[in-house]
């Protein structure tokens, strides 16, 4: 088992016998997830690494904050808060994420290296996820290599 997963495991028991019911559910609904990607990997007896781990959470948390988005969108707030709640206790399992400049160097680095053009935008984006891991959303990635290859 990795420590990332056994780390879950231990502080949702914490968290249901001290009561704090809302953060157990969360890291349950989180334990069922990794469950359910070990199964669709055929990694049921030696479990997921800490790496896919991570993969699994970002992935959780950026369903918590699209709905998030879509709810307050539409005016309902009352939805979104616990959406954002749930993506918060989600994001302290992931690694510090990386700020847009730090990003921002990584993808005008990775278009000097590639002497990338538009065309080549996935490629950019490629490496600096293959750079950054989990440390750095996707979206946020592709959103800062579109502006840095539109410069050009």
């Amino acid at each position: 088992m990795s420590a990332l997963k056994a780390r879950i495991a231990n502080e949702m028991k914490a968290a249901l016998l001290g009561r704090h019911r809302f953060r157990g559910d969360v890291l349950r609904n989180l334990k069922a997830a990794i469950l359910n990607e070990e199964v669709s990997l055929g990694k049921r007896d030696e479990g997921l690494n800490d790496t896919e781990v991570e993969k699994v959470i970002a992935r959780e948390v950026k369903k918590r904050k699209e709905s998030s988005e879509l709810y307050r969108a539409n005016g309902r707030a009352e939805l979104a808060e616990p959406e954002e709640k749930e993506a918060a206790i989600l994001q302290e399992y992931l690694p510090e994420q990386l700020s847009e400049d730090e990003i921002r160097v990584m993808v005008e680095a990775a278009v000097a290296d590639l002497g990338a053009t538009m065309q080549q935008m996935g490629q950019v984006i490629g490496a600096v996820k293959a750079k950054a891991g989990n440390a750095a959303d996707g979206a946020l990635i592709a959103k800062i290599t579109k502006e840095t290859l539109a410069k050009q």
